[in-house]
């Protein structure tokens, strides 16, 4: 445990200097630009330590450990590095302000808070199944996050704020084609998990499983129609924001909902 606190401590420091670096590209006015090389650095820094930190957490004692806490760690470290290479191919400075205090919320809560959920000796399918499901989930949480600031942005432009818009946010359009993108990367992962738990998982009933399974299909559901309405009603702005939301709300119920009623009630 040693380790994992000391990584924790790390990663916390390290998002702690990429928040201030970005600040600082936002008072310069530079938020329409790439993010620079040494807040993308300190970021990629806190994001290795992160993911050693989660990961020792949550493998330990030669079993899974997938409490809340654990998973959740895990889930924000990758949440961060998407954002960053986000970060990478378009402006989307925005996110890592959003992002990295949410990780490092996640560090403190892992860090603090022991989790009591059984541990799980997993096979290569079910791994599979995980791993599928914790990116899309990561990549969806993303879009929300984007489809948000999307609606501050819609907001700002109607009440003719454009002095703020222009200072916080990428254009309108970028910013609505790196939500698109998101989705669409996100709903491929996410179709792939369900097949993967479909094939690998034996007993769909067996700890809230099916409750998961039941909210997850919904929620792909939802974003099969958001996608299918982008590409040939080219829906956009608050329909596609409102979807956004709606599908990721089924996600959360159908991913976290069980996991606290197992962990914390039952």
């Amino acid at each position: 445990m040693v380790i994992t606190t000391l990584t924790g401590i790390v990663a916390l420091l390290f998002y702690a200097g990429t928040l201030a670096l970005q600040r600082q590209t936002i008072n310069n006015g530079a938020i329409r630009s790439n993010t620079r090389p040494g807040t993308l650095w300190a970021g990629f820094i806190g994001v290795s330590a992160h993911f050693f930190s989660a990961g020792t957490l949550i493998y330990r004692d030669a079993a899974y450990h997938f409490g809340i806490t654990e998973i959740s760690s895990l889930i924000f470290a990758l949440i961060m590095l998407l954002t960053l290479l986000s970060n990478m191919r378009r402006p989307a400075s925005s996110l890592i302000l959003a992002v990295a205090p949410l990780a490092m919320l996640s560090i403190l809560l892992s860090l603090s808070i022991r989790s009591t959920y059984p541990p799980q000796h997993i096979q290569i399918g079910i791994a599979a199944h995980v791993i599928f499901s914790i990116v899309a989930y990561s990549l969806f949480s993303i879009a929300v996050l984007q489809s948000l600031f999307l609606a501050f942005q819609d907001h700002q432009l109607k009440h003719h704020h454009v002095a703020r818009v222009m200072r916080w946010f990428p254009p309108l359009q970028d910013m609505e084609r790196l939500l698109f993108e998101l989705l669409w990367t996100a709903q491929i992962l996410l179709s792939l998990a369900i097949v993967a738990g479909f094939v690998f998982v034996s007993d769909i009933g067996a700890q809230g499983l099916a409750h998961k399974m039941f909210f997850s299909l919904l929620a792909w559901a939802v974003f099969a129609v958001l996608l299918i309405g982008r590409h040939q009603l080219g829906w956009r702005g608050n329909t596609a924001i409102k979807g956004t939301l709606t599908g990721f709300a089924f996600l959360l119920v159908g991913f976290y909902g069980s996991k606290f009623v197992l962990e914390y009630i039952l």
